[in-house]
């Protein structure tokens, strides 16, 4: 494990009413790590992202996405969470790191054509693009792209933070991406994940820390609202569906 827990501190008085609006971020002082795989789940706004961010910042990631060596920036929207925050890393630094957000992922991909970029003739070094698929992410469909990037940059022995990765990716290309994280795992990786997907949940090395009004608790896979929703429309869509168009006409 090369994040075992993080503290929150005090906000500064200009950032705390901001802070206080998200429960899960106002109740949170201690959270630790105990699996290889941590998912933050929870609904639209119960700050899934705004802490996942935080993270990536506070361990010196780009808040756009990128290694520890992306260094641009095209909005300046990130939240001031990361100052706040004090990390207790294990005993081993990560060989490797990665923070990827499915928002600025365009963003992203542009940065790698530019560091491609960086011979004294300006031309593309193709081996640069070796770590992202042979070609330009830019240059893939946005899901090609997101697993381009997993299966060739993310090198093991490291710390990789996800968000919303299964935006782009069909429910085939989610048991990829939940092959390779596992893959990586095994090579001594951690992950943490904040997505809404029900596939990506059920990775067994994991733990599930669900964002509400009550602030960030365990759950079990099961007990979650994405499985109870998903197999619920999926063992009588019909059902499901008479029931929501009926409540619609009301």
């Amino acid at each position: 494990m090369y994040l075992n827990a993080i503290e929150k501190g005090r906000a500064p008085s200009q950032e705390e009413t901001y802070l206080n609006e998200i429960p899960a971020i106002r109740q949170l002082s201690t959270l630790t790590f105990s699996k290889p795989v941590t998912f933050f789940i929870g609904e639209n706004g119960s700050g899934k992202s705004t802490l996942l961010e935080a993270i990536a910042a506070a361990f010196g990631f780009n808040p756009e996405g990128g290694s520890r060596n992306f260094r641009f920036s095209t909005a300046d929207t990130h939240s001031g969470l990361y100052r706040l925050f004090s990390l207790h890393k294990g005993p081993y630094r990560p060989r490797d790191g990665f923070f990827l957000r499915a928002e600025s992922f365009y963003n992203t991909a542009t940065e790698v054509d530019r560091l491609s970029r960086l011979l004294p003739d300006d031309s593309p070094d193709p081996k640069y693009f070796e770590l992202y698929g042979g070609k330009s992410l830019h240059k893939q469909s946005h899901g090609e792209s997101f697993l381009s990037l997993v299966l060739h940059r993310f090198f093991g022995h490291g710390i990789y933070l996800l968000d919303e990765p299964e935006a782009a990716l069909s429910p085939s290309r989610q048991l990829t991406l939940l092959t390779q994280i596992h893959c990586l795992v095994k090579e001594d990786s951690q992950f943490l994940i904040a997505t809404h997907s029900p596939i990506l949940m059920a990775y067994p090395e994991s733990e599930l820390l669900l964002l509400d009004e009550k602030g960030i608790h365990s759950v079990s896979y099961r007990e979650t609202e994405h499985y109870q929703i998903t197999k619920s429309f999926l063992d009588n869509p019909g059902r499901m569906l008479r029931i929501l168009l009926e409540e619609e006409k009301e």
